[in-house]
Order: C-alpha cells, then sequence, then structure tokens
C-alpha cells in the first residue's frame, strides 16, 4: 500500500490517544494519530515521525502521523495499513495461495471478522492484528490490554470448531526482527486464549513488512515463540 503525500516532523507531544503535536519544517501543528494503542515507545519528544497531508477542509488536522523511526528501524504505527496489506497479499495470492474468494470484514453473528476467505475445499477466517511493539529484535502484542482481541480469537476457535479452518495473523509493521511473542506481562488472558486457539487449531502466522516513509509491503513470515508460555503436560 502507498501512502500520498509524506512529509517528515519532529514530535513534541502526545496531548491524547487521537492527537499529536509535532514540529513540521519550523512550525507546530497537530495531527491525528492514527494508533489508538499506548505506542509509549515510539512516540518520544524529538523522534522523527512522517506525516501524511491531507487537502481536505473538513478534517480537524492536517496530517495524519503515519510512521516512526526508532533508532534505525522504521515503524509503521497505521492502524488501518495492516489490513489494507493482508489485502493486497490475498489478492496476490499469499497466505492462501489457492483462494477463490475474498471478502474483507464479514459479519458473523454479532461480530465482525477482517476476512473471509474460501478456497474449493476450505472456508476460512482470518483476523488480522497490527505489531509495532519491539524490544531487542523481539516483536510483542499487545502493547495494552485487549478484551476485543480475546473475544476475536474465540470466534476462530468456534469456527475451527464447527470445521472450519481460521489464521490469526500479526502483521509485524516493520523490518529485520527476530520474531514474534505474545505479550503476557501486559495481558495474560490474551496469551491464554492464544494458547487454546492453538490447540484448537487456528493456525497462527506472522508476517514482517518492508517500511518507507511512502509505503508498506507484507514481506516474510517471522518466526512465533509460544514454547515459553505451553504448560507441561
Amino acid at each position: 500500500m502507498n501512502y500520498k503525500t509524506i512529509v517528515k516532523g519532529e514530535f513534541i507531544e502526545r496531548p491524547n490517544r487521537f492527537i499529536g503535536i509535532v514540529r513540521i519544517q519550523g512550525q507546530i501543528e497537530q495531527c491525528h494519530i492514527k494508533n489508538t494503542g499506548r505506542c509509549k515507545e515510539l512516540l518520544l519528544p524529538g523522534v522523527v515521525v512522517y506525516l501524511e497531508s491531507h487537502n481536505n477542509e473538513k478534517r480537524k488536522t492536517k496530517y495524519s502521523l503515519i510512521a516512526v523511526e526508532k533508532g534505525t528501524r522504521l515503524i509503521n504505527m497505521d492502524s488501518q495499513a495492516p489490513n489494507k496489506v493482508v489485502y493486497e497479499a490475498l489478492m496476490n495470492k499469499k497466505i492462501v495461495p489457492n483462494s477463490i474468494l475474498i471478502k474483507p470484514e464479514q459479519v458473523f453473528g454479532h461480530s465482525r471478522i477482517d476476512f473471509y476467505v474460501e478456497t474449493a475445499s476450505e472456508k476460512i477466517m482470518i483476523e488480522v492484528k497490527g505489531v509495532t511493539l519491539e524490544t531487542d529484535g523481539m516483536t510483542l502484542f499487545p502493547d495494552a490490554p485487549t478484551q476485543r482481541g480475546v473475544k476475536h480469537i474465540e470466534m476462530l476457535c468456534d469456527w475451527v470448531k464447527d470445521g472450519n479452518k481460521a489464521i490469526l495473523l500479526f502483521v509485524v509493521q516493520m523490518s529485520g526482527v527476530d520474531g514474534f511473542t505474545p505479550n503476557k506481562e501486559t495481558h495474560p488472558e490474551f496469551v491464554e486464549a492464544l494458547l487454546v486457539a492453538k490447540e484448537i487449531g487456528v493456525q497462527i502466522l506472522a508476517y514482517d513488512c518492508i517500511v518507507s516513509g511512502t509505503s508498506l509491503v507484507m514481506n516474510e513470515e517471522v518466526p512465533i515463540f509460544l514454547e515459553g508460555f505451553m504448560k507441561k503436560n
């Protein structure tokens, strides 16, 4: 996926979940933060950020913050981007190479799933989670408690119990990482639900992305580390 007009800026502060204060070419501006997660390790005063400029008079802010530099690594933090890159990947026969039907945002009962995919022999649910938290080369999810995420996993489990296939797909919004692991310290219940899902047969995948200031492209599978959380018999 590609962004249109991108400018660089310097991050100053985050007054609330949705608004950031940045300096762009010497001018102080407000921007929309397209990620309601904590992102405390990313949005530090003085870091370089990438912002999409909008020419829409109806918007409250002219800019949207889409990426941030963390040391030498560029991290996309647009929460809408993972679904877009997954859709592009699915259309290019990645993840499910033999798909014959791809439907984004399908409603099942009282819930909505990110993708419903069919092959000649399978009906597949895919739930997507964007990952922006990184520590010493390892990426983690979630960066804040997510009861909604637990419910999504439970829905995938029910789908598998009915004889179908389900995929929980973590989109790592950066490259050059060593792997992915769930964040038990932040939300133990999410990790427990994830382990139950694995036992039931939900497929758990993680892919990294090639990130630039103007684009995000799904790249390759990265290792998933769950062994340290598994209960010993």
